[in-house]
């Protein structure tokens, strides 16, 4: 029979090795994960606490447009002459919603995740800690010195037996707030020992502080769903009764319905504004004359349809609650009485008129729109003075917030006001781009100066316009949000929450009672934290301390044996 030749054998060698190594170099079979193992996966990312830290991250800084850009919730009228003011950007930021942030989709989902996160975070969080709440603690170890922590304390003849000792040592645990399991005599220790530990309300306050944080999330949602808010200016004299066609500003919750807005009324009686009157040595003012000290509106409150008249009074930073919602004072002013008759002598405006102060000596702005006057519809805007002195060169200034010297100082204007057209307006702006001028400094007939109880006379015997009195008027702010109670509550225990889990800590404590050689009874003990506890020391001296208390302890000897142990004469880590 021939032998195969040595060529025959490198060649069947070589090929085997190419086998191998292809073998070697082809990619893996990978089992197909699925739609199951994909959601599975998808789950196990957004519980995760990395994945609650990133969208608590993210929450924050989707905020942060809602703090440089003017939001409808607060100010429609600010929002609509930013995006006046801005044609080329301002469209586009409210297709992305930068003007509804908090309401806006992509807040809504990071919104949403979180609190999806944070539930999957905490469910099984706590099912874990409270079976290692119910299971023992972790067996002795067997060579105590090796701890971060460890003493030994060895009683003279008057020491009780081991047993005894063993039971007295875990009172002394347990009188430190350890939880304790006494261990009966095995083959490595004579007497037994004790395992121990404590400080499980670290990881509760742990818990309760995710869980609060949820709670939080959930009565913020619900004030957004379901409260609301609204502004009415009261002029002094009038009411106003919490229907909703009486706001002048409303701003509902995503699922406010009218029937939450509860019955109750409030009627301005007086206004008092209190100033700094203090004045030099000398007898001049003083720096702070004329500064704003204190503000009381007295006022006639009703709650409910069947509800009593009661005076009281309401105050800045003292809210009315009423109805469940909270009424602010948030503003106040001058209101000057003001009338005006047409050509044909028919009152076509009278009443209060709400002005806008713009500094300390409440130099207000002020617009009156008359739409019914005939032939023309009339229009004045210009400054209301409350103590108004002779600037020079025809101009007027106010030198003291208080009516000492009231006058208004107006322009007047015709034509076709808009306000028939249906488009909504400000009721503090006047257009008067289109409108002819009647009175103003610019044109002969000059502008209109009136004190309380004057009547002017408009050109081309348009009307008249007369100033008949000045009262006062506040803006409040009414809120209603059915979540602040329970967010508060939800702070408040997060707060603790997060106290109890930054100043306890866990950990765990093992006692090991012996005999020695000479016959006393040794008892060596251990100790270790779960993290850094710098504490820990403290700990092993103030347990020391309590031993030493309740047992006759001998002196201090060169040396501590038993059969398998030995300790340094203090009884310290050696």
């Amino acid at each position: 029979m021939k032998q195969p030749s040595a060529h025959q054998d490198n060649a069947r060698e070589d090929a085997m090795n190419d086998a191998e190594g292809k073998a070697a170099t082809a990619a893996p079979a990978l089992p197909a994960l699925g739609l199951v193992g994909m959601l599975r996966w998808a789950w196990t990312q957004l519980t995760s606490m990395r994945t609650a830290l990133m969208l608590l991250l993210l929450l924050a800084i989707a905020s942060v447009p809602g703090s440089i850009w003017p939001q409808r919730v607060q100010d429609a009228f600010a929002v609509q002459r930013w995006i006046e003011e801005n044609p080329t950007v301002g469209p586009v930021l409210d297709f992305f919603q930068m003007f509804d942030v908090y309401s806006s989709f992509w807040f809504s989902a990071i919104y949403l995740l979180l609190f999806i996160s944070l539930i999957g975070c905490i469910i099984p969080r706590a099912r874990k800690h409270w079976q290692q709440m119910r299971s023992a603690p972790p067996r002795t170890p067997r060579k105590l010195e090796r701890l971060p922590e460890y003493g030994a304390v060895e009683l003279d003849d008057r020491g009780p037996a081991p047993a005894q000792a063993l039971e007295e040592a875990a009172q002394v645990l347990r009188r430190r707030r350890y939880r304790v399991q006494v261990r009966p005599q095995d083959e490595d220790q004579r007497a037994g020992s004790i395992g121990a530990e404590k400080g499980y309300l670290r990881e509760v306050g742990n818990i309760i502080f995710h869980v609060s944080l949820v709670g939080v999330l959930v009565c913020v949602a619900l004030g957004a769903m379901f409260s609301y808010r609204g502004q009415k200016v009261i002029v002094e004299g009038e009411g106003f009764v919490n229907a909703l066609a009486a706001y002048d500003n409303f701003f509902p919750g995503t699922w406010f319905s009218e029937d939450q807005l509860d019955a109750f009324s409030i009627q301005l009686n007086e206004f008092d504004r209190a100033f700094d009157r203090q004045v030099t040595p000398e007898g001049e003012a003083g720096p702070q004359w004329g500064n704003a000290l204190d503000f009381t509106a007295w006022v006639t409150v009703q709650d409910g349809t069947d509800g009593v008249p009661e005076d009281t009074t309401l105050k800045v930073n003292a809210p009315l609650n009423m109805g469940g919602a909270n009424l602010y004072l948030v503003g106040n002013g001058y209101a000057p009485v003001v009338t005006v008759r047409d050509a044909e002598g028919d009152v076509a405006f009278s009443g209060p008129v709400i002005t806008r102060p713009d500094d300390g000596v409440y130099t207000s702005m002020m617009v009156i729109k008359a739409p019914d006057a005939s032939p023309e519809q009339l229009g004045f805007q210009g400054l209301f003075l409350p103590t108004a002195v002779d600037a020079g060169e025809g101009m007027a200034v106010s030198a003291d917030p208080e009516p000492f010297n009231p006058e208004l100082h107006l322009n007047a204007y015709a034509g076709n006001l808009g306000l028939d057209e249906g488009i909504p307006q400000n009721v503090y702006v006047l257009e008067t781009e289109n409108l002819e001028v009647l009175n103003s400094r610019e044109v002969d007939a000059g502008g209109i100066v009136l004190a309380p109880g004057e009547v002017h006379e408009l050109p081309d015997g348009l009307g008249t316009v007369e100033f008949e009195e000045v009262l006062d008027y506040i803006a409040i702010d009414i809120t209603y949000n059915p979540g602040e109670l329970g967010i508060l509550v939800f702070s408040l225990t997060a707060t603790a929450g997060l106290i109890t889990s930054l100043f306890l800590r866990r950990r765990r404590a093992w006692v090991v009672v012996e005999k020695t050689d000479s016959g006393r009874t040794l008892i060596r003990y251990g100790l270790l934290a779960r993290g850094e506890d710098f504490r820990l020391r403290d700990e092993n001296a103030a347990i020391r301390r309590d031993f030493e208390k309740i047992w006759p302890v001998s002196p201090p000897q060169t040396h501590i044996t038993t059969d398998s142990h030995a300790t340094t004469p203090t009884g310290k880590r050696g």
